[in-house]
C-alpha cells in the first residue's frame, strides 16, 4: 500500500492559499443595504405617502346568538338537548307523519297557542326543549282530549296521577286541562323520573307505561346480564313506538327543509296572559276561551279562597279590563246550588222558576245519572228566575270517544293513527304510578 500522510500538508497549505483571497477580500467588503432604506436616507425630509378612505368599511358579517329570535322554532331548535335515538322505528314514524302533511299543519296549527308558554317553562326548569313536541304525541295538543283510559287533557294525566301532582277534579273544573296547571306538574313529573333513570328515553318510557314497570324491566336485564337502555327493554308496543315518534318530530323540526316541510312561523312572544278576576269581558269568542281555559266544566268560574283566574289572549287583556272597570253590574246571573236532605231536583227546579227538564238540560244530568243530597247544581242567581241565557253558554264537558281496537300491527293502539283529527281521542296511557 502507498503511504499518503507526507503529501498531507502540502494539499491542506495549498486549499488555504487559494481560499484566502476571497475571504480576505469578504472582511474587507462593507456590510450590504437594502435599496429602499438607502433612498429613504438620502431623502430623508419627504414626506410619506398618506391613503385617505372616504367611507369606514363595511362591519364583517356576524350573528348575535344572545338576541332572541323572532320565530319560535328556531329557539326550540337551539335548545334541543336529549340524545337521538337510532332505530328503524323511527323512520317508520317520520315516514307516518311526512305522509299526512294535512296532520303536521293542523297540530302545528293548534300549538301556536300554548308552547311558547311551554318553552318558557321548560328553559326555567333547565330541560330540553324537544319535551315541546310531546303533546303532539300525547293529544296531538288538544287540552280537551279524552282517552279510554280516563286521561285528559293536553299532557294526558290519570286521574290518580293528576292528584297526585294537585290537579283539582271536581264539578267545577278538572285542572288536567288547564293548560298552565297541567303543564307546570307534566314538567315536575317529567323531571322526577328523568332523575330516577338519569336517561330521557327512559324517562319519557316511564311518562308513557310508568316509572314501576320500567324499573322492573331494567332490573330483569340487569338480572340477565342484559343492557338496560330504552331500545333492550321488553315493554308494551306503545311504549315501543313512543320515543321513536318524538324522535321522529324532532327530527323533522330540527331540518323541515330536508323532509320537504313547511313549518309555518310561531311568534316568539306569549300567545296569553293570566289576568287574576273572575269574569269574562274581553270581547272573544267561546271557543277561544274555551281554547284557552279549557279546564272550567261550568260557564260559572268558582270564587276560590286564593283567587280565581282566567287566561286571555295578550293583545285581550287591556280590553277586558277597561271593560271590568266600566261595568257596573254582576259579573254573573248563576250561582252554585248544593240538593240538602229531603230535596228532589224537581222542588229545586220550582223554587228556582225552572222545569225539571230545563234544570236537568242546563246541568248535563242524563237520564241514567243519579242526583241526590251533595249535589251541587247551577241554578239562576235571584232575581234572574229561568235566564235563557244558562243553556246557550254551558260550557260543555268532554266525553270520551272509545275507538275500535286496532290491528295487530305494531301501530300506537289509538285512534289518533287512525284518525289524527279526531277531538276527543288521545293516547290511551296505563296508570303512570304502579
Amino acid at each position: 500500500m502507498f503511504k499518503l500522510k507526507p503529501a498531507l500538508p502540502g494539499v491542506l497549505a495549498s486549499l488555504v492559499l487559494t481560499l484566502f483571497p476571497h475571504l480576505a477580500a469578504a472582511e474587507a467588503a462593507p456590510p450590504a443595504v437594502p435599496a429602499a432604506t438607502a433612498t429613504a436616507e438620502e431623502r430623508p425630509n419627504e414626506p410619506m405617502p398618506v391613503i385617505e378612505l372616504k367611507e369606514d368599511p363595511p362591519p364583517l358579517a356576524t350573528i348575535d346568538l344572545t338576541l332572541p329570535p323572532d320565530d319560535l322554532w328556531v329557539r326550540i331548535r337551539r335548545g334541543f338537548g336529549m340524545a337521538n335515538l337510532d332505530s328503524p322505528l323511527v323512520q317508520q314514524q317520520q315516514a307516518w307523519y311526512l305522509a299526512r302533511p294535512d296532520y303536521l299543519r293542523r297540530v302545528v296549527e293548534r300549538s301556536r297557542r300554548y308552547m311558547h308558554h311551554i318553552v318558557e317553562e321548560l328553559e326555567r326548569r333547565g330541560m330540553p326543549t324537544e319535551l315541546a313536541l310531546l303533546p303532539i304525541v300525547e293529544s296531538a295538543y288538544n287540552p280537551m282530549a279524552y282517552s279510554r283510559a280516563h286521561a285528559s287533557g293536553m299532557w294526558q294525566f290519570i286521574p290518580s296521577t293528576g292528584k297526585s301532582y294537585q290537579l283539582d277534579q271536581n264539578w267545577w273544573m278538572d285542572q288536567r286541562r288547564d293548560i298552565i296547571a297541567s303543564t307546570s306538574a307534566a314538567l315536575e313529573y317529567l323531571q322526577s323520573i328523568y332523575e330516577m333513570h338519569g336517561d330521557w328515553h327512559l324517562a319519557l318510557a316511564s311518562y308513557n307505561w310508568g316509572e314501576n314497570a320500567v324499573a322492573r324491566a331494567i332490573n330483569k336485564n340487569r338480572a340477565k346480564g342484559l343492557p338496560t337502555d330504552y331500545l333492550s327493554l321488553t315493554m308494551p308496543n306503545e311504549t315501543r313506538w313512543y320515543v321513536p315518534k318524538l324522535q321522529a318530530l324532532k327530527n323533522i323540526v330540527a331540518q323541515p327543509d330536508l323532509f320537504h316541510v313547511r313549518l309555518d312561523p310561531i311568534p316568539n312572544r306569549p300567545y296569553f296572559q293570566t289576568v287574576e278576576v273572575s269574569a269574562r269581558l274581553a270581547e272573544m269568542t267561546i271557543e277561544e276561551f274555551l281554547a284557552l281555559n279549557p279546564a272550567y266544566n261550568r260557564p260559572v268560574i268558582p270564587d276560590s279562597k286564593g283567587g280565581s283566574s282566567i287566561v286571555l289572549p295578550a293583545e285581550k287583556v287591556d280590553v277586558f279590563l277597561s271593560n271590568l272597570e266600566a261595568h257596573n253590574k254582576p259579573l254573573t246571573s248563576w250561582q252554585a246550588y248544593t240538593i240538602r236532605k229531603g230535596e228532589s231536583l224537581e222542588s229545586v227546579a220550582k223554587a228556582h222558576g225552572l222545569t225539571a227538564a230545563r234544570l236537568k238540560q242546563v246541568n248535563g244530568i242524563g237520564a241514567k245519572m243519579r242526583v241526590g243530597p251533595g249535589h251541587t247544581l247551577l241554578v239562576p242567581a235571584k232575581g234572574d228566575k229561568g235566564s235563557d241565557n244558562l243553556l246557550s253558554v254551558n260550557l260543555p264537558v268532554a266525553k270520551p270517544a272509545v275507538p275500535k281496537a286496532p290491528a295487530k300491527s305494531g301501530k300506537k293502539k289509538s285512534a289518533k293513527a287512525k284518525n289524527p283529527a279526531a277531538k276527543n281521542v288521545a293516547t290511551q296511557r296505563p296508570p303512570a304510578r304502579n
